[in-house]
């Protein structure tokens, strides 16, 4: 179990988070239920907890491979001007297809994953950020997405649970402008009540309850999460960026399996050729130790890992952008 040691939650506080992040938008009579209280201690602990910037947002996880776009990942090492730096990021953080950036500290100063509808799109995108910030850009590489297994907030319980594939086979399900009006509006407020939901979209409740059950459907919808400030509750996000010497099929089962029984996990992405899990640690030690067990039990997969320790972990304007699209 991971120790806080700033904010001190509680076993109710962790099963609350816990709970939310597999489905923000379960009623709070149901949570009641499941961390045995009641209903307004629930609704009151959620409160304080949003109250003490513990709890930053709800948030639907979407996903763009299921309406045609491709997900890629830029990273970039940046010189130390710290005035083009921050230039750099408003302009990723205005860009319109930058769905996720976070600042790092490692061999990579800033990461971002980018959505497009093709290489060639990317492309352009590349040329002209580097091209706009030639003098701040040491060095930059990229990654175009296989998939990524999301796990909920595991380490708040040491409760293990299956994960949610995001990424993905790219499929053009075709969405009206309701879909995109009702996704627009509940990307970031994931808890907004079907009510207000069905006003904000001119609508009825009976619809928006059955567009939601088709987006989930298709995919499109692939969770109701929440979002935490990590920092304060003294814990630490470290990406680690694995090369790999081969990845078998049979490689990548037991590597799931490995990943999928530590409640530290955050993510497990692949790229080609290259696998990215993300975990959540009290303190680089305890991170140190997790990858070096990973390395001692895949020794013929694992060619080296480069370790970034997340600053920021900021989801953009860019998923709206995407939806207003």
């Amino acid at each position: 179990m991971v120790e806080f040691s700033k904010i001190k939650l509680d076993k109710t506080d962790r099963k609350i988070l816990f709970e939310l992040d597999k489905n923000c938008r379960i009623p709070a009579s149901t949570l009641a239920k499941k961390v045995h209280k009641s209903r307004q201690t629930v609704e009151y602990r959620i409160n304080q907890l949003m109250k003490n910037g513990i709890i930053t947002g709800f948030q639907t996880s979407f996903n763009p491979h299921k309406i045609g776009y491709k997900l890629y990942k830029i990273y970039l090492r940046l010189r130390n001007i710290p005035e083009e730096r921050q230039e750099l990021i408003t302009y990723l953080h205005r860009a319109g297809n930058v769905y996720w950036m976070g600042e790092c500290s490692g061999i990579w100063d800033l990461v971002a994953g980018i959505f497009a509808k093709n290489d060639y799109e990317l492309f352009e995108f590349k040329n002209e950020l580097i091209s706009k910030f030639t003098n701040v850009i040491i060095k930059e590489a990229e990654g175009t997405y296989i998939d990524v297994l999301q796990y909920p907030k595991m380490y708040f319980t040491n409760e293990l649970c299956t994960h949610t594939l995001f990424a993905g086979e790219i499929v053009h399900n075709k969405l009206d402008d309701l879909d995109y009006a009702i996704l627009g509006e509940i990307v970031n407020q994931a808890r907004m009540p079907i009510t207000e939901l069905a006003r904000r979209t001119k609508t009825t409740p009976a619809i928006v309850r059955r567009r939601l059950k088709q987006l989930e459907e298709k995919g499109v919808i692939l969770q109701y999460r929440v979002g935490i400030d990590l920092n304060k509750l003294g814990l630490e996000l470290y990406k680690a960026i694995i090369k790999v010497d081969r990845y078998t099929k049979d490689d990548d089962r037991k590597m799931r399996e490995y990943l999928a029984r530590l409640p530290n996990v955050h993510y497990f992405i692949r790229h080609m050729w290259q696998l990215e899990p993300e975990i959540v640690a009290d303190n680089y030690q305890e991170y140190y130790e997790i990858i070096e067990n990973l390395k001692k039990a895949f020794p013929h997969v694992i060619r080296t890992v480069d370790s970034v320790l997340m600053i920021t972990d900021e989801w953009t304007p860019g998923f709206k952008n995407l939806l207003k699209a």
